[in-house]
């Protein structure tokens, strides 16, 4: 059975790390935690779980803590997580069968990141990352911010899945040291300026925010997910500045990179509703159904796009053409995913109405996105 160090940056998450460390303290076999600077009780809670707390002394880059916390793990393996991370028990399971099993010739192992969940508890978007790494192959983290593990050799996938509860930080934290960077005259590597843009983006500079982006995609050295997330935030930034047409190349431009992702479909289906053209909006909203992302799909997914969304949406599409029995159809596809939303209960008592009298539309009755 292979051993595991567990690697922690943390800084003030006196309100997370007790809940983080429970949930894998029966899977690691050695806790590393580094602290950057924590004026709370981050450290008493800490101290609780292990003897190896130390401090660093934070400088703006993510890249050096953690690569610091890696270098005092001494186990076979090394599993990092963030302090408002946490597995669940199924997963945790999953992992005392991972260590049994796990070859020592294996570099990485790639794991699924949940990152958001609806108001149902369903998983609304996740993303794929290399979370247990070979101590000795010696892997180091890259980038100040928004830092990443360059890994190479044999990778192995599992279904074994992390949970971000996400606790709110300050909004603007990576963005100051993105400015700082830019001040010194730091020149950004394409990865950087896509990630520059994304803060922009979440601090509302829509037009600074689009010029990065663009930056970043004329490189053409931008990972393909990347580029295709970019896409979808350049044609937020349109959609918040009411430049439509722009949003619409926007989201075809990601058609560059790969074939269509059930996201845009869905937002290209939207473009078409919000003009009435109820033809071009169903097709791309039966698009959007028909292509189930593959599990191997590295970059952001939300099921929504190939699930309930596209149903509902059709549902309104054929409302207004008064096809009321596909537009009851679609709605109760929707209903499958989501069973006690409101919305789509109340689309089912509205259609069952007009179905049965054969009314007309009454309008703006139904409830769509």
């Amino acid at each position: 059975m292979v051993t595991i160090s567990l690697c922690l940056i943390v800084k003030n998450e006196e309100n997370t790390l007790q809940r983080c460390l429970n949930s894998v303290k029966k899977i690691v076999d050695e806790i590393v935690i580094v602290d950057t600077g924590s004026t709370d009780k981050t450290i008493e809670i800490a101290a609780q779980f292990t003897n190896k707390v130390l401090e660093f002394p934070w400088e703006d880059d993510f890249s050096k803590a953690r690569n610091f916390s890696f270098q005092q793990a001494t186990k076979d393996y090394i599993l990092w997580l963030d302090a408002d991370d946490v597995l669940n028990e199924k997963d945790v399971e999953k992992f005392l069968e991972l260590k049994k099993k796990l070859s020592s010739q294996v570099d990485a192992v790639v794991m699924d990141y949940y990152l958001d969940f609806d108001e149902y508890g369903n998983m609304a978007g996740k993303i794929k990352k290399y979370r247990l790494v070979r101590r000795m192959a010696g892997f180091k983290w890259i980038g100040s911010v928004h830092e990443y593990l360059d890994v190479e050799g044999k990778v192995e996938s599992s279904s074994i899945s992390i949970i971000h509860k996400s606790e709110r930080h300050s909004k603007d934290r990576n963005l100051r040291i993105y400015k700082n960077k830019l001040a010194k005259g730091e020149t950004f590597e394409a990865r950087d300026l896509y990630y520059f843009a994304n803060e922009l983006k979440e601090n509302g500079l829509y037009d600074r925010a689009i010029f990065y982006y663009n930056k970043f995609l004329n490189t053409g050295e931008g990972w393909i997910e990347d580029n295709i997330s970019a896409c979808s935030k350049l044609a937020d930034c349109y959609f918040e500045k009411g430049e439509h047409d722009k949003e619409y190349i926007a989201i075809l431009t990601s058609f560059i990179y790969d074939i269509p992702r059930p996201e845009f479909c869905c937002r290209l289906g939207y473009y078409f509703l919000e003009r009435n053209e109820l033809r071009n909006a169903i097709y791309w909203y039966y698009v959007a159904i028909q292509l189930e992302l593959s599990n191997e799909c590295s970059g952001f997914v939300n099921p929504a796009f190939s699930t309930w969304l596209p149903h509902l949406q059709l549902c309104v599409c054929y409302d207004r053409l008064q096809q009321y029995d596909l537009a009851y159809q679609h709605n109760e596809s929707a209903r499958k995913f989501r069973p006690e939303d409101p919305q789509i209960l109340h689309n089912k008592q509205y259609l069952e109405v007009m179905k049965d009298r054969n009314l007309t539309s009454l309008g703006e009755t139904y409830v769509g996105i």
